[in-house]
């Protein structure tokens, strides 16, 4: 938090999943390493935003005339409502978007699935330089897959292990991995889903199929306890951000980027070029 003013804590140890962690027990409505209210959260988060994007313009510059091949990738991972789009436009807009790749996976393709569930995941690791963000991820695989049965008991704990050796792969290749699990109410979401469907500006984010989903909230919670105890590793770490107030889930995520960035300790490229001859050549043009 070398940068960052406005946290009482370091909210990447708060967040982050350890042993004998249990979902059941963790707060949607807390904010972890922060004291103030809503308006003191937005105007960290506009704080944030300019730390983030000169991190993040660095990364990207490094790997362009550095030759450097880190790169970041962003795991979004929650039930409905609990905030992945606001990640996205609030947090990852606030930075270069040459410099983000953002995957969204839907219900696979029938291409996709004549192959590995890792398959199409694969193609959208991000490359040098960039912050990678995947709304939904690989770990519908294990959820979805666990709690509508569509695939038997050996072949989802097949999956948990196919998992963590792709993630130590990307890990050992370069690529930092920030999971999170977005942790919202029942009631919070119904609240949200009311909302939707009260608003005809809304009723495009609204899919009957949510209500559906909500009807399994118990075995949801169960199926991303088991993810988070198969797939919880050193390379790849978990964090379980409180959803309940928009505004805290962002300042954290942002921190978790800021915080990963910053471990990289980035530099400038150095120029290729003799910057004492181009500055007399552009004098005399």
């Amino acid at each position: 938090m070398s940068r960052e003013t406005y946290w009482t804590a370091d909210p990447a140890d708060l967040l982050r999943v350890g042993e004998g962690f249990e979902l059941s027990k963790t707060g949607t409505r807390a904010n972890p390493g922060f004291d103030g209210d809503k308006a003191a959260g937005q105007e960290a988060l506009a704080e944030g935003a300019e730390i983030l994007a000169d991190l993040q313009e660095q990364l990207f510059a490094m790997s362009r005339m550095g030759g450097d091949e880190r790169r970041i990738l962003l795991v979004l991972q929650a039930m409905d409502t609990a905030g992945k789009g606001g990640i996205v436009k609030h947090v990852m807009g606030a930075v270069d978007p040459q410099g983000v790749q953002l995957s969204a996976f839907k219900k696979p393709t029938d291409e996709e699935l004549e192959h590995d569930f890792l398959w199409r995941i694969h193609k959208r690791a991000p490359g040098a330089g960039m912050i990678g963000v995947f709304d939904r991820s690989h770990y519908e695989d294990v959820l979805i897959g666990r709690v509508r049965s569509l695939a038997s008991p050996e072949e989802i704990e097949r999956r948990y292990e196919a998992i963590n050796e792709f993630e130590a792969e990307l890990a050992a290749t370069g690529t930092t991995i920030i999971k999170v699990m977005l942790h919202i109410s029942r009631d919070e979401q119904k609240a949200r889903l009311t909302e939707r469907l009260a608003r005809a500006d809304k009723h495009w984010k609204f899919n009957p199929g949510d209500v559906d989903e909500r009807l399994r909230w118990d075995d949801y919670a169960a199926a991303y306890q088991l993810v988070f105890e198969r797939t919880a590793t050193t390379d790849a770490p978990w964090f379980v951000v409180p959803a309940d107030r928009k505004w805290y889930a962002r300042l954290a995520v942002q921190h978790l980027l800021i915080d990963a960035l910053e471990a990289m300790q980035l530099e400038w490229p150095k120029a290729d070029y003799d910057v004492a001859e181009q500055q007399a050549r552009l004098a005399a043009s």
